[in-house]
């Protein structure tokens, strides 16, 4: 019987391959409760405070239904109304928060930050997204793989673009963990960091999983079950970067060609959001200023029957009510 009442949820690598599997399962019978309309407020009259460093749509509506379906109360903490790190220390924040709630979520900037919050809580904290990690996101990621593939082990999953950053390093830890087959197709200064690497072929040899990085977009896509990208400059970097991403990334943009070069039955992924045309005040902004349409992916992808994106996104919130319920 697992157990996770009290945990933390920072990274995928402190969960074993039993407990992740555990959570997605948890996370597909509540998605089939919400669906039937069967209530489960398994925390009623508790509370979570989410501490959002940087904002998102999805996280935080994901953790306010999620936390709301089991009974509990939420109170949302944005850039400005929360003294982390400026008048009170992190680990104020911590004491002063687990005093008064059953949960606090953090999304933000440095790992170490969400590590610090976590050591001086009473209670469990959730990492919603750091620099380096994006755990809750790969459980949504995995479900989606789940239900519209059947299987989770011996899947081809390609992840296209920078694979340094906390989506390409979760993605691999993830991959690795539950048995997937994993590929970063980026240039060479885009592949994940060695010590991370390292880490993860430890796992994968243990689970059944492979780890390939590759150049060549032909190459790494050939027979894909998966493929996935994300936005090439993330939130907090600087405008300067756009050009060189732009350079060095537009071979790696998810194309129709590159679409047809993957498996029959293959899925597009994107934790969102995505610039697939110009319909976003940055998208239009860029368009001009570089000449293009879309970037990370064509709008006639994100569009297509292979497109799971949204079914991605609403899997946010089953998962994190699992990561919830099972650690409170």
């Amino acid at each position: 019987m697992i157990n996770l009442k009290g945990r933390d949820f920072l990274k995928l690598l402190d969960y074993t391959t039993e407990e992740i599997e555990y959570l997605i399962e948890l996370a597909a019978d509540f998605k089939a409760k919400k669906k039937a309309g069967i209530p489960h407020k398994l925390h009623e009259g508790k509370n979570i405070a989410l501490i959002f460093e940087k904002t998102s749509t999805r996280t935080r509506c994901a953790f306010e239904v999620a936390a709301m379906d089991l009974g509990m109360g939420v109170t949302y903490l944005d850039p400005t109304g929360s003294q982390i790190g400026k008048k009170e220390t992190i680990a104020d924040t911590a004491r002063v928060l687990s005093g008064m709630y059953e949960g606090i979520e953090y999304r933000g900037f440095g790992q170490e930050i969400v590590e610090e919050l976590a050591k001086y809580s009473k209670v469990p904290v959730w990492n919603g997204l750091t620099n380096e990690f994006h755990p809750t996101q790969i459980l949504a990621d995995m479900l989606t793989v789940k239900e519209k593939l059947g299987r989770l082990r011996g899947v081809n999953f390609v992840y296209m673009g920078d694979a340094r950053f906390n989506m390409g390093n979760s993605l691999m830890v993830g991959c690795a963990k539950l048995g997937l087959n994993f590929t970063a197709c980026a240039p060479l200064k885009y592949f994940p960091d060695e010590t991370l690497i390292d880490e993860c072929e430890k796992i994968a040899a243990k689970t059944g999983a492979t780890l390939r990085f590759e150049t060549d977009p032909m190459k790494a896509t050939a027979g894909a079950d998966v493929i996935y990208t994300d936005v090439w400059v993330s939130m907090g970097e600087p405008a300067e970067v756009w050009r060189e991403r732009i350079t060095e990334l537009s071979p790696y943009a998810v194309t129709e060609r590159i679409m047809a070069n993957t498996a029959e039955g293959s899925i597009f992924m994107h934790c969102l959001p995505a610039f697939h045309d110009l319909g976003t005040t940055i998208g239009k902004e860029i368009g001009e200023k570089f000449g293009l349409t879309s970037m990370e992916v064509e709008d006639s992808v994100f569009e297509s029957e292979k497109s799971v994106v949204f079914d991605e996104a609403e899997n946010r919130m089953h998962t994190i009510k699992a990561v919830i319920a099972a650690t409170v």
